[in-house]
């Protein structure tokens, strides 16, 4: 959690960073969520932008405080990890899937009398006087001396011929979601984390092979060793080394690809039915990268 402002007025960053002090009162606390949290601050009400975890759990420690809230979110409450298919590492829930586990975020929040929750997007903020305004798409404009952001990332794109054209055709960026459309069809995919080579190893439920493009040498994987294992040992998975995605091709479907070898600077094209982006998230920051200091990714408090 980091905070900027007076000490009538804060703006809030939840979520986990590295605890540092900064200029101006900015200070970031390292991981989870503390109960004191948001006793320090002289407020009548709190407004939380986004409905994640951590801005479904600021909503828990908020109303446990009896503070008047109301948390802001555009899609799903939970946020991305609905697309989780299976959770095992969550402290109590030995294994649930994402969208179950949000729902019962969801509903401890909305327990509380003085938390309110709404469905909308967040289209700005800005200070009047002592107060902060969320301005919003359809519900107007929103008052608090306390705002919590929690704005959550969204899948990095590389701007690769061909990628804008076919999302949606071939082009995705959610196993979870996409994956029934490629059953029985060989398919690519971009990365080499642990995002990456875990969904991989997912996507094989459904298609007919999976090959993996990776940037680095062979046999060399920047994911877990245990999601490494799992993927070498698969029968259905393989891997394409030394490799980056110069085009993605097709007529009104993805139909091939274009790689290039890095090391050798061959050029081949192979046919696929679809091609995984899983090469890091961009932080949605934009709205208050002027109200607070943000590093060259766009991180908060960086």
């Amino acid at each position: 959690m980091s905070s900027i402002g007076t000490e009538k007025t804060r703006l809030v960053f939840w979520g986990g960073q590295a605890f540092a002090m900064m200029p101006f009162g900015l200070y970031i606390l390292i991981s989870g969520i503390f109960s004191v949290g948001l006793h320090y601050y002289s407020m009548k009400g709190v407004v939380i932008v986004g409905g994640g975890p951590a801005g479904l759990a600021a909503a828990i420690y908020a109303g446990r405080s009896e503070r008047k809230t109301l948390l802001l979110e555009k899609g799903s409450y939970g946020g991305r990890i609905n697309d989780t298919y299976e959770i095992r590492n969550y402290p109590g829930t030995i294994a649930d899937s994402g969208q179950h586990l949000m729902e019962k975020f969801r509903e401890h929040a909305g327990s509380y009398p003085t938390v309110e929750l709404k469905r909308t997007t967040a289209t700005g903020i800005s200070k009047e006087d002592n107060l902060f305004v969320v301005s919003t798409k359809r519900r107007g404009d929103f008052k608090a001396r306390s705002v919590i952001l929690d704005l959550g990332t969204r899948p990095r794109e590389l701007g690769i011929p061909g990628e804008k054209e076919f999302v949606g055709h071939g082009v995705a960026y959610c196993a979870t979601c996409d994956a029934e459309f490629f059953k029985g069809k060989e398919i690519y995919v971009l990365g080499a984390g642990d995002q990456a080579v875990e969904e991989a190893d997912y996507l094989t439920g459904f298609a007919s092979k999976v090959t993996i493009i990776v940037l680095h040498e062979k046999g060399h994987l920047d994911c877990n060793e245990v999601s490494a294992e799992h993927a070498y040992r698969n029968p259905k998975i393989d891997f394409c080394w030394s490799s980056t995605v110069q085009e993605i091709k097709g007529k009104d479907h993805v139909e091939s690809l274009v790689l290039k070898n890095v090391e050798t600077g061959q050029v081949r094209e192979v046919s696929a039915a679809g091609l995984f982006f899983f090469v890091g998230m961009v932080p949605q920051t934009e709205m208050v990268r002027e109200m607070a200091a943000c590093d060259k990714s766009g991180y908060i408090g960086k």
